[in-house]
């Protein structure tokens, strides 16, 4: 006869007993595992930056959806909701580019819960708000596990899930473009080295020898470009501490403005042309390519000259 099975409660914890500091902890923390978020959204979540600045605030996270490259708000908080958090919410958006708004916080008050409602049903479709409830847990004296519970999505949100899973086919076709575009990018230009990015990825990047930067090549829709950032895991008032001495001098010697304030993307410089059109294909490697080494060329001289 074998032994009876031994079960345990699962318990919440105080999510300040895992992290004790908003600011400190847990939204580095919440940057590092956004993994977890974005699977009980539905979406994939990269991030982008933190503390993004918006005039004299700062949003906790701007992440970004590699299904269609749109920028995703994420705000945080370890306390309950308040009208605070709402309104810096409302500023940001005002403020960032971003299509998907995520609020996350131990509790949500009711008022705060319509508000989100209020508005997934009265803006436009490309706009989804998210009231995301954390939870901390625990089963006796287990490592902690924390949980994201959805309280506030779009209407129709798992139906634009499943639109997207069953349109798959697109997104293929999508890498398989970026694929042969950057492919005939490299036979024509063999010298561009990148790294970082995968060839059915929309930017290749190009770490420079100078600072803690790189130049990033992208084809979209309409244009290819390029900007700068600093690596993934950087923080982008660093980067931008380490341009603004510079901005005169390289805004002039790039022919663009410094922008990036908003979203940690500095310098962005396009060449607007139909990338899906073969026919300029040619044109568009030979902008890339000749702008991409004028911004190392520049960059490296400049920063190398301080």
């Amino acid at each position: 006869m074998t032994d009876a099975p031994t079960f345990a409660t699962l318990e919440d914890v105080n999510p300040r007993e895992a992290w004790v500091h908003e600011a400190q902890n847990f939204t580095p923390w919440l940057a590092e595992n956004l993994n977890r978020l974005g699977e009980a959204i539905g979406i994939p979540l990269e991030h982008v930056r933190s503390e993004a600045a918006v005039e004299t605030f700062a949003a906790d996270i701007l992440a970004r959806n590699p299904q269609d490259d749109t920028l995703v708000l994420i705000e945080n908080q370890l306390e309950a909701s308040d009208h605070g958090h709402l309104g810096q919410i409302m500023t940001y958006l005002a403020g960032l580019s971003a299509q998907t708004i995520i609020w996350v916080a131990p509790s949500f008050r009711e008022p705060h819960l319509s508000a989100i409602r209020w508005l997934n049903q009265h803006t436009a479709d490309t706009f989804a708000f998210f009231a995301v409830k954390l939870r901390v847990v625990r089963i006796g004296g287990s490592p902690f596990a924390p949980l994201f519970e959805v309280l506030e999505r779009p209407n129709g949100w798992d139906r634009r899930l499943q639109e997207v899973a069953r349109d798959g086919r697109d997104l293929t076709e999508l890498g398989a473009f970026r694929m042969a575009f950057w492919t005939h990018f490299l036979q024509r230009h063999p010298s561009q080295t990148a790294n970082g990015r995968a060839m059915a990825d929309p930017g290749r990047w190009i770490r420079l020898p100078v600072a803690d930067l790189v130049v990033v090549q992208y084809v979209a829709k309409h244009a290819v470009g390029l900007f700068i950032r600093g690596p993934r895991s950087g923080a982008g008032e660093d980067i931008e501490a380490v341009l603004r001495p510079h901005e005169t001098a390289l805004t002039e010697q790039l022919g663009t403005p410094m922008g990036g304030r908003s979203s940690g993307y500095f310098f962005d410089s396009q060449l607007k042309v139909d990338t899906r059109s073969n026919a300029n294909w040619d044109r568009m490697s030979d902008w890339l390519a000749s702008e991409s080494d004028r911004y190392v060329r520049v960059l490296t001289g400049e920063l190398e000259a301080t």
